[in-house]
């Protein structure tokens, strides 16, 4: 493994069992170095695509976390629990004694959860609350209510539709669903509501994000197959001007505005509202920038002077 700590950015599929702490461990060790962070959180039991920075990477991501995901869930219809999804205790038990009557009034349900809602997070989540997360107020018996956030549910489509039975026997759907949603939507909690809306109650059964932003998860690799790129010397990293002209309209600067950049300084304003990466002659990313007051400014500067 070199010795010099390496920089970019790595696409991971996650499996289901591990914490997105976990991933962020395993990459410390195949990587040889501490600075490693991801870009959004996936829960334990979920599946699917988690953007890991490495190194200076680790700074982009702050830029990244905000984007767009997609997601295949399946939701089961006819039981509440009390994390939203599979991990919890069921609290409600109605069941679905007739799927017909259900599907039937499905899409009515599912266009109320499109577009911009205010959306309640799963009482058992990572918010804090007073100080302490809401998961852990919850575990020590607590009735925690958080309060609703904006959230934006671009897609809610339905791939398909079984009915099941439930351990218990209790006769349930399970609604395959593909979600496009604004970063911080809760899919549990997309889940329970549906559930809520048809009177019957739902949860989360199965969860895979397929993508971030520009990034499927197609392009991912998983554990074990990054585990054998670092037996056989290193990890492939996208580099940090790769991944930044990807997420963000390039902008070439003349050599002169490039060392004004790498010093802070502010350069000629770029042809459009929002973040730029600002690349020197050679094509190598100096900087994200936007627009402030007629002139570009630095938000990130990723090679200083």
């Amino acid at each position: 493994m070199s010795s010099t700590p390496p920089d970019g950015v790595v696409l991971v599929d996650k499996p289901a069992g591990m914490t997105s702490h976990d991933v962020v461990a395993r990459m410390r060790r195949l990587c040889g170095t501490r600075k490693v962070g991801h870009a959004g959180t996936l829960d334990p039991m979920a599946t699917g695509l988690l953007v890991i920075g490495v190194g200076r990477a680790t700074r982009l991501l702050t830029f990244l976390v905000g984007a767009t995901k997609v997601y295949t869930a399946t939701v089961r219809l006819g039981q509440a629990t009390v994390t939203d999804d599979a991990d919890g205790p069921v609290t409600s038990n109605v069941g679905v004694p007739d799927p017909a009557r259900v599907l039937e009034s499905l899409p009515a349900a599912l266009d109320g959860l499109r577009g911009d809602i205010l959306q309640v997070p799963s009482a058992v989540s990572a918010i804090k609350v007073g100080g302490e997360r809401s998961y852990a107020r919850v575990r020590a018996g607590e009735d925690v209510q958080l309060d609703a956030r904006p959230v934006t549910i671009s897609r809610l489509d339905v791939l398909g539709a079984t009915p099941a039975r439930a351990v218990d026997g209790t006769a349930v759907l399970d609604v395959d669903v593909v979600v496009g949603c604004s970063s911080g939507t809760y899919v549990r909690a997309l889940a329970r509501d549906l559930g809520t809306a048809l009177g019957a109650g739902g949860h989360l059964t199965a969860l895979r994000r397929t993508a971030v932003g520009v990034f499927d998860v197609a392009e991912a690799r998983t554990l074990d197959a990054l585990a054998a790129e670092a037996d056989a010397g290193a990890v492939g990293l996208t580099p940090m001007t790769t991944i930044a002209v990807r997420c963000f309209p390039a902008l070439p600067l003349a050599q002169d505005a490039a060392v004004a950049l790498r010093y802070g300084k502010s350069v000629a304003p770029a042809p459009a509202p929002g973040l730029h990466a600002a690349l020197a002659p050679d094509g190598h990313l100096i900087a994200l920038v936007e627009n402030h007051d007629d002139v570009a400014r630095a938000r990130l500067v990723v090679d200083p002077a």
